[in-house]
């Protein structure tokens, strides 16, 4: 009588973890499908450039899909393995890494660029916070007329702050929030001369390897590099390759490619403060308030917003012929990405729609 009892128990047991399993399959199925279409709303034509796309839960990867063509001349169709140039989502790697040598006890935030730049104009008042947060009132290169000038050349980062630093500061250090380049390379130039390390090496020694992102690089376009996604622009009614910049150029502040998959390695390690430690983690993921007590909405290297109701990171970048765009959602675990590669199709907006989709249906179970 025991064992028949035993037997329809694990049989009810068995009919109940099959019901839930094809309950949250029909449910994935459903979110799968909500994001492709939320995707094939802004990516229409899949002849053209496109884009890559991923949501992850918990570290894991819940969605993974690419449209349209890596390469348009050969017709290659685009993968979730290409590598994609990243633009600005490169100063989260930038903010890290000067935080990695203040947890090294090597700087402070608090510094004067002075301390390291003793002939940079006014660099007793402008700190490494002030870079690190867009309150620096530097001039921002990307906006100087001369910038044609130099945008092919090789240029070292001590030529790249020569060519901004006597420009006209636009505010005081602290007085207003302004997004800017300028500040990002700098602090590049800082990241080497404190740690004795190129931009690049620093970056590819104590993050990519150390987070096994074998596909993540300092661009080059010389260098052969197996899976790259091309870049384009479009030109009234027709596709044109990018347009050739030195990656010199924009250096620390928008220089590096990357995959999914890798970008999900480098989510997952600040979540897990496989990098840095947690008073240096919440200095990245902090809110910070201008001179006059305002506070603003960038920490060091993310936006911090809400979507849904709840805090999010955020990033995205734009450089010739790619933009991108990263959503994490702290207390859930969620983080989201889009790459595209075409600098007419922005992912910031698509991507954000994609997070408050994944909110809806996982947390709230809308």
């Amino acid at each position: 009588m025991k064992r028949k009892k035993t037997r329809i128990l694990c049989g009810f047991l068995s009919i109940l973890s099959c019901c839930l399993f094809l309950s949250a399959a029909a449910k994935a199925q459903k979110l799968n499908g909500q994001i492709d279409s939320l995707i094939k709303i802004v990516i229409t034509d899949q002849q053209g450039p496109g884009g890559v796309f991923m949501v992850a839960h918990k570290g894991k990867v819940l969605y993974q899909k690419a449209f349209g063509k890596a390469n348009i001349e050969l017709g290659v169709g685009l993968t979730p393995e290409n590598i994609f140039q990243l633009g600005s989502m490169t100063k989260q790697f930038t903010a890290v890494s000067v935080l990695l040598l203040e947890q090294e006890g090597k700087l402070k935030v608090s510094d004067p660029i002075s301390k390291y730049l003793p002939d940079y104009p006014a660099g007793n008042k402008i700190t490494i916070h002030h870079l690190l947060t867009h309150t620096s009132g530097i001039k921002d290169f990307t906006k100087m007329k001369s910038l044609a000038s130099i945008a092919q050349k090789e240029m070292t980062p001590k030529m790249m702050v020569d060519f901004f630093k006597d420009e006209p500061v636009d505010f005081a250090p602290g007085e207003r929030f302004e997004y800017n380049n300028s500040g990002y390379v700098l602090l590049g130039y800082l990241i080497e001369l404190v740690s004795g390390e190129r931009y690049a090496d620093f970056i590819q020694h104590h993050i990519f390897d150390q987070l096994a992102m074998r596909h993540s690089y300092y661009a080059n376009d010389r260098q052969i590099i197996k899976n790259r996604a091309y870049g384009y622009q479009k030109k009234e009614n027709t596709y044109v390759n990018k347009t050739v910049i030195n990656f010199s150029v924009p250096f620390a502040s928008g220089s590096l490619m990357s995959t999914l998959a890798d970008l999900l390695k480098w989510q997952n390690a600040l979540s897990q403060h496989k990098l840095l430690n947690v008073a240096e983690t919440d200095k990245a993921f902090s809110s910070y308030k201008l001179n006059n007590g305002t506070p603003f909405n960038y920490g060091y290297g993310w936006h911090i917003k809400e979507m849904e109701g709840l805090p999010v990171n955020t990033h995205g970048g734009s450089i010739f012929g790619f933009k991108s765009m990263g959503v994490y959602v702290p207390g859930e675990d969620i983080y989201v990405v889009g790459l595209t590669n075409c600098d007419c199709s922005s992912p910031t907006l698509l991507t954000e729609n994609i997070t408050c989709l994944v909110i809806r249906q996982l947390i709230k179970g809308q």
